[in-house]
C-alpha cells in the first residue's frame, strides 16, 4: 500500500496498513525544516500544491518579510494573495482596505477580483503528477485572506465591522461573502481539474473555549457558500475527498460540515477540542487529522513525550479514520527538528495495523 492509497482509506473511514501522518494541511516547505543528511518526506503520506505566484506578489512578501506573522500578516502562503485584494497589512493605514465603507455602493466599487479573469494555473496539474509519482496522496488549499469566507471577509471589513454587519448590515455581508465564495469556487474548480486527492478549506471560526459567532449565524451566512465551494469541485472530481480546518473550538458545526460534504476536520487542538468526544459521537466516518497539540507538545516537551502523545492519540481514537498530524505549524522557529523526528518515527511505530 502506497502513501496515497493509505491516505485516501484513512480518509474514507477505513484502517489502512498504518496511520497517515501530515505535518499539517497546507504546504510545508521540507527543504527548509528537515536538517542535510535527513530523509523527512519518506515519512509523509501526502503533499500539498502550491498556486502559481506572480512577480508582485513575491515582491510584497517580501516587504513584509521583517515583521513576525500575526493575525494581520498571516502565513507566507496567504501573504502571496494579498496584492489581489489590495489588503497591505504591512502598512497600518490598510490592513482592512475596506473599513471605511459608508454605504453599499463603497462595498460595490471595490476591486474584488475577478472569478473569470484569466489566471495562470498551468503548472497545478504537474505539481500533482510530480506528488503523485512520489507514491503520495495530493492536497490543494485555494489563495485567500487567512480563510476563504469569514477570515477574509473580516480582514476586508476589519473583525468589529464585519460582526456587526452580520447583525446590522446583512445585505452587506451576504455581498460580501459572494464576491468571496465566487473566487473560491473558481480556485477550486482549478484544483480539482489539476486531479487533487484533498481540497483543504480554512476558516478559523473558533475561540478556545466557543465560537466566533454563533453557530445559527455560521449556518445563515456560511454554511451554503461552503457547500457550493465544494460541489464546484466535485462537479469537477466527483470522489474529492475534502478537509476542513479551523482552530479552536468549533463543535458546534460539526454535524453540519459532514451534512454537506466534509470527510475530515483538523487540527482539533487538544487544548481546545475534545478528539475522543468526537470520536465517540461521530464515529469513523468522520476522519479526524491533527489532534498532537502544537502550543502544548511540539514547543515544549522533549521527544520522549511527543512519543507517548502519538501513542496515546492512536490509542484512544483508533486507526481507522486517523490522520496524524501537529494541530498547528511546525514550519517555524520554535520547533526544534529532533521533536519532528519523533513525531514522524512515532507515528510511524504506532501507527502500524495490528495483527
Amino acid at each position: 500500500m502506497n502513501s496515497r492509497e493509505r491516505l485516501l482509506l484513512a480518509l474514507d473511514g477505513s484502517e489502512p496498513d498504518r496511520v497517515p501522518c501530515a505535518l499539517g494541511f497546507y504546504h510545508v516547505d521540507l527543504e527548509g525544516l528537515v536538517p542535510r543528511g535527513q530523509d523527512g518526506d519518506r515519512f509523509l503520506d501526502v503533499r500539498f500544491v502550491r498556486f502559481p505566484v506572480s512577480p508582485e506578489e513575491e515582491e510584497l512578501r517580501r516587504l513584509a518579510r521583517p515583521y513576525d506573522p500575526d493575525t494581520r500578516l498571516g502565513t507566507p502562503v496567504q501573504m502571496a494573495t494579498y496584492i489581489h485584494w489590495d489588503y497591505r497589512p504591512e502598512a497600518p493605514d490598510q490592513r482592512n482596505p475596506l473599513a471605511r465603507a459608508r454605504s453599499f455602493d463603497d462595498l460595490c466599487e471595490f476591486p474584488f477580483p475577478d472569478p473569470g479573469a484569466p489566471y495562470d494555473v498551468d503548472g497545478l496539474a504537474q505539481q500533482v503528477e510530480a506528488i503523485h509519482a512520489r507514491g503520495q496522496a495530493a492536497g490543494g488549499n485555494l489563495p485567500h485572506l487567512g480563510g476563504e469566507l469569514f477570515e477574509a471577509a473580516w480582514r476586508l471589513r476589519g473583525l468589529e465591522n464585519f460582526l456587526l454587519d452580520l447583525i446590522e448590515r446583512p445585505t452587506w455581508a451576504h455581498f460580501i461573502l459572494d464576491q468571496l465564495a465566487s473566487l473560491a469556487r473558481r480556485n477550486a474548480e482549478a484544483l480539482a481539474r489539476a486531479g487533487v486527492d484533498l481540497l483543504a478549506l480554512d476558516d478559523d471560526v473558533g475561540m478556545p473555549r466557543t465560537m466566533m459567532i454563533s453557530p445559527k449565524l455560521w449556518q445563515e451566512f456560511f454554511k451554503s457558500r461552503l457547500q457550493s465551494i465544494i460541489l464546484a469541485a466535485r462537479t469537477i472530481k466527483p470522489d474529492l475527498r475534502i478537509l476542513s480546518h479551523s482552530d479552536g473550538y468549533f463543535e458546534p458545526i460539526i454535524a453540519d460540515l459532514m451534512e454537506i460534504g466534509v470527510d475530515a476536520i483538523n487540527p482539533l487542538q487538544p487544548d481546545h477540542m475534545d478528539a475522543v468526544k468526537i470520536r465517540r459521537q461521530f464515529g469513523a466516518r468522520l476522519a479526524l487529522w491533527g489532534t498532537v497539540g502544537r502550543q502544548t507538545t511540539f514547543s515544549h516537551a522533549r521527544p520522549d513525550e511527543i512519543r507517548r502523545e502519538v501513542k496515546l492519540r492512536i490509542d484512544t481514537l483508533g486507526r481507522a479514520g486517523l490522520i496524524l498530524s501537529p494541530a498547528y505549524d511546525v514550519d517555524e522557529p520554535d520547533i526544534p527538528w529532533e521533536n519532528i523526528s519523533a513525531f514522524l518515527h512515532a507515528a510511524q511505530e504506532y501507527g502500524q495495523r495490528l495483527p
